[in-house]
């Protein structure tokens, strides 16, 4: 076999492990679900090697969704980390084997602090498993490696089952993008999901005009404002939106007479407005339900405070 081959096999043997893990979803999983749920502490994730590496991840996907964890390393627990643990704590200990030594030293203390434990391993009948309060059944055929030894479907079926229970959390806890963006406030999402029109709207030189105003003069104020769109206003509140499309389509229409045209022969009398705590998400949502390219920020009584356009909302 060629390296790509070897490859495409791995990747078959490993969604095959996967697939195989439908069935072990079971009530077993949804007591465990139930238990982090309920959970009034933290969710102490554990585990030794390759488990520990998937265990940091798993901790770090439930702490961004909501559910409060972190990963301990069992042998550090040796050496004064037992005191991060309370009774209102849930441990989720994750082994291959569930023989694992270092995490069975770990287990009596947790027991004797009435902490329950949640075990994940490939071994229903292990030691790990008959102390845990539920066990979630990772068992895989074979590894996807050659020599069946180096944790590869197992590493991938623990976090696959992570996930899962991250997951069924999150809806659970009826987790919302807002509350996701919340524990994101660096990354891309957490900057559309918190920020607002109002940081970002372009307030200055706005392209007002009038409804009253000739389209020959407005063509001239759409240009300058380099926003394409004109907005116009009657005492002072927005009474309609004109844009470069309506105006290519009234020179179309009208040619000749178009200079004697006035905005409101054109203006859409129903642009769409936010207010300014609007979150830069919802625009966007609005801006590709309605194929538009801006809309205008009013307060509670119409008037025009500032344009968001697509690109200030590419942040």
């Amino acid at each position: 076999m060629t390296a790509r081959e070897y490859g495409v096999k791995c990747i078959k043997d490993e969604a095959e492990a996967l697939m195989e893990l439908i069935p072990k979803i079971d009530e077993e999983f949804d007591r465990a679900v139930e238990l982090m749920f309920r959970c009034h502490g933290k969710i102490i994730v554990t585990g030794v090697g390759k488990s520990g590496h998937v265990g940091a991840k798993i901790a770090a996907t439930l702490s961004s969704t909501g559910t409060p964890s972190f990963f301990i390393n069992p042998l550090d627990v040796f050496h004064g980390d037992l005191g991060v643990m309370t009774s209102d704590d849930v441990v989720l200990a994750i082994s291959n084997s569930g023989q694992t030594d270092e995490l069975l030293r770990f287990i009596p203390m947790v027991l004797q602090m009435h902490i329950p434990i949640i075990a994940m391993s490939g071994n229903p009948e292990s030691l790990l498993a008959k102390y845990a309060d539920c066990h979630l059944n990772v068992s895989v055929r074979h590894e996807a490696d050659p020599l069946n030894l180096a944790p590869t479907s197992s590493a991938t079926a623990q976090m696959v089952m992570g996930d899962a229970l991250a997951v069924a959390l999150i809806k659970k806890r009826n987790f919302k993008p807002q509350d996701f963006a919340q524990f994101h406030p660096g990354g891309e999402l957490g900057k559309r999901l918190l920020t607002t029109a109002q940081d970002v709207m372009r307030t200055v030189d706005m392209p007002v005009i009038s409804p009253d105003m000739h389209l020959g003069e407005a063509v001239i104020q759409v240009s300058k404002g380099k926003l394409g769109l004109g907005v116009a206003e009657v005492d002072g509140k927005v009474a309609g939106l004109i844009t470069d499309g309506d105006i290519r389509r009234a020179m179309e229409k009208w040619q000749a007479e178009f200079f004697n045209r006035t905005v409101g022969d054109i203006m859409t009398t129903t642009p769409k407005t936010v207010s300014p705590q609007v979150k830069i998400s919802e625009i966007q949502r609005i801006m590709n339900k309605y194929k538009i390219h801006s809309v205008l920020v009013v307060d509670s009584e119409q008037r025009l405070l500032g344009v968001v356009d697509h690109y200030s909302c590419m942040i």
